[in-house]
């Protein structure tokens, strides 16, 4: 079992981020998904241990809000694209250069991920997205809203509201609930035409009972260079299993 190292950085605005690692040889920066972490994603379940095991080293960012890095309650610290910005601000403390790292990021990391392919603030040797799909990236707000809601009626959803698992979660992970509506309002809707720029190869795997974030097969037909693959599960328990993992290293080991 490799250990896993822990270290802070400040990122573009001075906001501390935590960024864990484990193994040795060549990077891939994983990013996890809304209201998670870095170890409820990708080392809970043995995911970042595989790509260990794999010879790579697995680089996992806690986005600002999340698992150990700073939640500020400033609206300031929350511009437009302010993931994207932090995500590149990671690259750029790790000194990769474009194409020496590869990059996966499940639901708002995958999320995350093509807003940074697409807009070339990030260009990794090869991609993951996982649980996302097209309506998650063209139509955001809309599923953002659900958020707003799970935070703004957070005491008064009850176990027969759809969103009650959704407000456990949340809770279970002790996000602060100011800091996670500002973020919410600084994430907007992908354009679409900006997905012909991520023209590396790119694996799409979703859970074979999710649709969350709509159609995982049909963003994988708009990708230039994409291949799909289901695993099993939905949204959130597809993270939890170890064919999601299993299915990133392999398509990660191709050279």
């Amino acid at each position: 079992m490799e250990t896993v190292r822990t270290e802070f950085f400040p990122s573009f605005d001075g906001t501390e981020l935590a960024v864990h690692r484990t193994g040795e040889g060549r990077p891939v920066i994983l990013l996890h998904g809304l209201f998670s972490s870095a170890d409820m994603n990708w080392i809970k379940w043995g995911h970042a241990q595989r790509l260990a095991d794999a010879g790579f080293e697995a680089i996992m960012l806690d986005f600002r809000v999340h698992g150990e890095s700073a939640a500020p309650t400033d609206p300031a610290a929350y511009p437009p694209g302010v993931l994207v910005r932090d995500a590149a601000a990671l690259v750029e403390h790790l000194g990769c250069e474009d194409g020496e790292y590869d990059l996966v990021g499940f639901s708002l990391g995958a999320r995350t991920s093509l807003h940074a392919v697409g807009s070339g603030a990030a260009i990794p040797r090869r991609l993951v997205v996982a649980g996302m799909g097209v309506s998650g990236l063209s139509e955001w707000r809309k599923r953002s809203a659900f958020f707003k809601r799970v935070i703004d009626e957070f005491d008064t959803i009850t176990r027969d509201d759809p969103a009650y698992y959704s407000r456990q979660f949340l809770k279970s992970q002790g996000v602060d609930r100011k800091a996670a509506r500002l973020l919410l309002d600084a994430m907007g809707d992908l354009d679409l035409a900006a997905l012909s720029n991520v023209d590396m190869p790119t694996l799409v795997v979703c859970g074979e009972n999710d649709q969350d974030n709509g159609s995982a097969s049909d963003l994988a037909g708009i990708l230039p260079d994409a291949i799909y693959r289901e695993v099993p599960g939905a949204h959130l328990d597809s993270a939890t299993k170890a064919e999601l993992g299993q299915a990133i290293v392999e398509f990660i080991v191709k050279p």
